[in-house]
């Protein structure tokens, strides 16, 4: 997103739409005001040109980034439709997100209809008198033949707020606070921020302005966050060489969780300051936006050829999110490391506990990262998280490491001629701006083992099934070594995961396979007694620590107000660390590898 566009500032000059989009008909004019903002209200005019005797105006079911099922239609209130003349037209509702006009003769049409704005969340609408945050897909109705056609809106703030409008949409010269998309899929794909903005020091990147605009943020050093945000997109711009926008800014929307990547910007909830009260708190942060950052290439302009144009009634299946979502992970994890902002022992940590959350839980004997990919829409982001026996995996622990193993597989048939970075280069050159489309599952092993010059059927295997990756051989290939040996982490175990609430407390899992669950103990029990003694966690905790294995612990449990006794005989606890480490002795490639891959 530009600068000049974002925050539209009297003073600034605003650019304009490309030259294809104004050869089109703009059929479709909103018009946005948020004066109800104390009752979460924004109000939207839509005026409508398209031809025809009917209209089917939807509400989207769904938001790019996000892939999970939203209730946007649940949230329009008043919707009434007037002809040219004012003249009210008949309307009913044949579906939950669909509203069909019955026109009563040419011409325009006008449509009103509220918007209640009540989740302060990235994917979502909301509004209030501090600030209204947008998600398009969230407020703006659409006509399916209108998806690939221009349309305006002109955004009217709240007037209580500065007239700082953040969006990654160009303006239309001459008319103030009026945006133009090319298409629906731009739209949908530009969220807009409005309120009591403030506006960190910008930076440009190959004489592209960057900047960030936040909603309250907290006291931290502006310029020197900046300086090191200027760092991130130097480095993840470098990995492809060109940066396809006129301008870029990160959008924080206030305190909270997620964040969604959009063409020319990023959404980002972010507080600021509890990122940089520790080194580890800093980290996570860079990553985090490291992450959002080269979305705008892995998966907006590098993507499977089922992620756009979309189909935004239903959900938008594909195979490849292990790639579009698991291999940003890896590149977030590259980024930070290049950029001088982790050490090398960060990076082996973070990739160690992407496999210990995907080895150590039971989803990676039932789940491939396929599925994982394909499923995502009922499982959610991260799998079934809640259930008492997940079957699921997330694609976002198993994705960066097969990224990884991907990446030293290419180098060690290239002997370190070539690497992942050359095969996100062509996706993008050859795809994207020649094809100018996505690309298919088989299309995407094709360019990696023609890049590698040979075939690579068990990598390929490792994504779409539950085969056990063979870690030593391919993190070998990168100079390093993994542990998988199998360690004792607890001489007293019982699978119990804890939580106080208020006074009482409760199981809020049991681990597969443990102690706990092999006597079909599971959660959602409440626990009465430790040992005969009143039930705390501290009390818990310290029973335990005088436990070993082969030793007991009985406990006295409470739920639907039924009372049981229960006694777990307590295991040792077995898993696999994955620690990395360099090879001490490395081979003339492997060092050549790891020197050029894990940088300075």
């Amino acid at each position: 997103m530009k600068i000049a566009s974002r925050f539209l500032l009297p003073f600034l000059i605003l650019t304009g739409y490309n030259a294809f989009a104004q050869r089109k008909t703009t059929n479709m004019q909103y018009a946005v005001s948020m004066e109800n903002a104390a009752a979460h209200l924004y109000h939207v005019e839509l005026t409508n040109t398209t031809p025809g005797n009917t209209l089917d105006l939807k509400m989207c079911a769904w938001t790019p980034g996000y892939y999970q099922i939203l209730d946007f239609a649940g949230a329009v209130q008043d919707f009434t439709v007037t002809d040219k003349d004012g003249a009210a037209l008949k309307w009913n509702k044949p579906s939950k997100n669909v509203w069909h006009v019955y026109k009563t003769k040419p011409g325009a049409v006008k449509v009103s209809y509220n918007v209640k704005a009540v989740v302060p969340f990235v994917g979502n609408v909301y509004l209030d008198e501090t600030r209204g945050y947008i998600t398009p897909g969230g407020l703006f109705m659409y006509l399916d033949q209108e998806l690939r056609n221009p349309v305006t809106i002109q955004m009217m703030p709240y007037s209580k707020w500065n007239n700082l409008v953040a969006t990654g949409l160009d303006t239309i010269p001459g008319k103030y606070h009026t945006f133009k998309a090319d298409d629906f899929d731009v739209l949908y794909d530009s969220p807009f921020l409005m309120g009591q903005l403030e506006v960190l020091p910008p930076f440009t990147v190959q004489n592209k302005p960057h900047n960030f605009i936040g909603y309250q943020l907290p006291a931290f050093d502006r310029q020197a966050f900046m300086d090191d945000l200027k760092k991130i997109v130097e480095t993840g711009s470098a990995i492809i060489g060109e940066i396809p926008y006129t301008h870029y800014t990160f959008l924080s929307i206030g305190a909270g969780g997620g964040g969604i990547e959009h063409l020319n910007s990023t959404s980002l909830s972010f507080s600021g300051g509890e990122g940089f009260n520790s080194p580890e708190a800093r980290k996570k942060l860079y990553n985090f936006i490291a992450h959002e950052y080269f979305h705008h290439y892995n998966v907006k302009r590098i993507r499977p050829i089922e992620l756009g144009p979309f189909d935004y009634s239903k959900e938008n299946h594909t195979n490849m999110l292990w790639v579009s979502e698991g291999f940003t992970v890896y590149y977030e994890y590259l980024i930070t490391r290049r950029a001088g902002l982790m050490t090398a022992e960060d990076m082996f940590g973070d990739f160690q506990a992407n496999m210990q959350n995907y080895e150590n839980k039971p989803g990676h004997l039932y789940q491939s990262a396929t599925q994982a990919s394909y499923d995502t829409w009922g499982d959610g982001p991260n799998g079934r998280v809640n259930d008492e026996f997940n079957k699921t995996i997330s694609y976002y622990d198993k994705g960066p490491v097969l990224g990884l193993m991907l990446d030293f597989n290419i180098r060690h048939a290239t002997q370190n001629k070539k690497s992942l970075d050359d095969v996100m280069r062509l996706l993008y050159y050859k795809y994207y701006k020649q094809l100018k489309r996505g690309f298919t599952e088989q299309e995407f092993r094709n360019e990696c083992e023609k890049m590698a010059g040979t075939p690579m059927p068990e990598l390929f295997e490792y994504a779409s099934t539950v085969k056990p990756p063979d870690y030593p051989k391919y993190f070998a290939y990168g100079g390093l070594n993994v542990d998988t040996a199998t360690t004792v982490v607890s001489n007293a175990w019982a699978g119990l995961n804890l939580r106080m609430q208020r006074d009482t407390l409760r199981i809020t899992a049991v681990e597969y396979q443990s102690p706990a669950w092999n006597i079909n103990l599971r959660g959602r029990y409440s626990i009465l007694s430790v040992d005969g003694a009143p039930a705390t966690l501290t009390t818990f905790n310290k029973i335990m620590e005088g436990k070993k294995e082969g030793d007991s612990i009985k406990l006295g449990l409470l739920k639907a107000g039924v009372k049981q006794d229960v006694t777990i005989t307590l295991a040792k606890k077995r898993e696999k660390s994955f620690k990395i480490s360099p090879i001490t002795a490395p081979d003339a490639l492997q060092a050549a590898i790891y020197k050029s891959w894990v940088g300075k």
